[in-house]
């Protein structure tokens, strides 16, 4: 292997890449690619931290059924028999696959193509939903398709940057030192933080505003009944691209009217909330990032398209320097939206009711019709095993027994699940605990595929370690089921 191995840093969203060397004993060196445009050389402590997670303790490396080891072909055996009878005495709506947003894209691909487009169910759900569903139902309401309208350079030309419910200086570092490095040479940027939380990343703040918990929805409100007042709205790129924004702009005023009624309703001081609003209008190149504060809420949805709205009535979207930018956790959360891995979703964002956008996917796919009706999503999946409605659950990549709300009451739905496989590259965690059947997966270092990150960069993940044991890629398993299996689900 000649010089350095190019890769991407599987931890968060941000996509960075990574210039790794590997060593003789298995280790390897770690750097950033300064020619990867998402982080341009820096690294973050985690991402620089890469090596100490390439020792093989504690992995799982070989096929186990019931805790004791077989052979690949006797797990699969097992897990298409298993599927293949449940369906034949319950239907295909019996059986669901929960993946990860720790997948690649090829393996994303693979799990919804086989239960979408063989078995015939829409149950495939992902973790990602856990952090990132206001987020795509607010896309989805205002654009007609869960497409991200910014990208990081924005973030370095913007003259105006509001954080809204981001802690990015800890979630998101190599973005945030990107962001502070933009203000150095040029004076004019401003910044604004609205968190209730006193986090680091106020320190790039002018102007830092903890409205109330909540609130959010009000303070965008009541920006966009502003920027009417103040003559701000793009009347000519309303017309031309925005449907509804009367309506729209009158359920704001109803609910913020005046910077009074938001400051009450913020619990802000309103001299500061009236200097927010005088930014806004007054500043074309204007960046709203916003990340988990928004999208984890009762209220997600409607924070996300609020925050939206203002940008929409101002045409200040899908230009250089301006639009609205949600920052994702985990490392291929949008790869999985891209390629559809979600209940309610299909490839390419194109629209599971939409009749002939189905028609579309499974010519292509070369399958049967897919189903019209959505599967159950993350929670409600397991509501779903819970229920005795999902006989057989094949999870993979993520340990939902830690990263679900009710916990306890998840794990005693997967306890009493028929068919319970997981694949993993760890032997011991809450969820492996119940499985029936596990399959070894590769880790970090050993994959080889693609990632997209938050702004839907495209990067390569490339192998620098062999496959240990017997772990193989996560879209390497559910293609490998026997034919005389598989014949009985397609």
């Amino acid at each position: 292997m000649n010089g350095p191995v190019r890769t991407t840093c599987p931890y968060c969203g941000v996509g960075c890449g990574v210039l790794v060397t590997p060593d003789s004993a298995g280790g390897a060196a770690i750097a950033g690619d300064p020619q990867h445009p998402a982080n341009l050389g820096r690294l973050c402590s985690k991402g620089a931290a890469l090596c100490e997670t390439l020792d093989l303790d504690g992995r799982l490396l070989e096929p186990l059924l019931h805790g004791q080891a077989v052979s690949w072909d006797r797990a699969l055996d097992t897990v298409a028999e298993g599927f293949a009878s449940v369906i034949a005495e319950h239907g295909p709506q019996a059986v669901a696959f929960y993946v990860s947003g720790q997948l690649l894209n090829e393996d994303y691909y693979v799990a919804n193509k086989l239960m979408k487009g063989f078995i015939g169910s829409n149950n495939i759900d992902t973790n990602s939903r856990l952090c990132m569903a206001s987020s795509v139902a607010g896309h989805v309401r205002a654009f007609g398709a869960d497409t991200v309208p910014g990208c990081y350079e924005d973030l370095e030309q913007c003259d105006l940057l509001l954080l809204v419910g981001s802690n990015t200086a800890w979630c998101h570092p190599v973005l945030y030192q990107r962001i502070r490095a933009a203000r150095v040479p040029r004076p004019a940027p401003r910044g604004a933080a609205l968190d209730p939380r006193r986090t680091p990343s106020r320190d790039i703040a002018d102007l830092p505003l903890p409205p109330a918990p909540g609130s959010d929805v009000a303070l965008f409100n009541g920006l966009l009944a502003a920027l009417a007042e103040a003559g701000a709205v793009d009347r000519d790129y309303v017309a031309a691209h925005v449907d509804g924004f009367d309506a729209a702009l009158a359920a704001a005023r109803a609910d913020a009217p005046d910077v009074a009624a938001v400051a009450a309703a913020c619990g802000l001081d309103p001299a500061d909330v009236q200097t927010l609003f005088d930014w806004f209008t007054a500043t074309e190149k204007t960046v709203t990032v916003y990340s988990q504060g928004v999208n984890q809420s009762t209220a997600g949805t409607d924070k996300v398209n609020a925050i939206i709205n203002c940008h929409l009535a101002t045409g200040r979207i899908g230009r250089p320097g301006m639009g609205p930018l949600s920052f994702t956790g985990q490392p291929n959360a949008m790869g999985g939206r891209e390629v559809g891995g979600l209940a309610n979703a299909l490839a390419c964002h194109l629209d599971l009711a939409n009749a002939d956008h189905r028609t579309q996917v499974a010519q292509f796919w070369g399958s049967g019709p897919i189903a019209h009706a959505p599967g159950h999503k993350a929670v409600d999946l397991f509501r779903a095993i819970e229920a005795g409605q999902v006989r057989a659950v094949w999870i993979m990549g993520t340990n939902p027994l830690v990263s679900l709300p009710e916990a306890d009451r998840f794990r005693a739905a997967l306890a009493g699940c028929e068919l319970v496989v997981v694949s993993d590259c760890v032997r011991h965690t809450d969820t492996t605990a119940l499985a029936h059947v596990l399959l070894p997966a590769l880790a970090w270092g050993e994959k080889s595929g693609t990632v997209s990150n938050s702004e839907r960069r495209l990067s390569r993940q490339r192998a620098f370690l062999p496959p240990p044991g017997q772990a193989r890629a996560d879209w390497w398993a559910p293609i490998s089921w026997p034919r005389a299996a598989a014949t009985h689900i397609s």
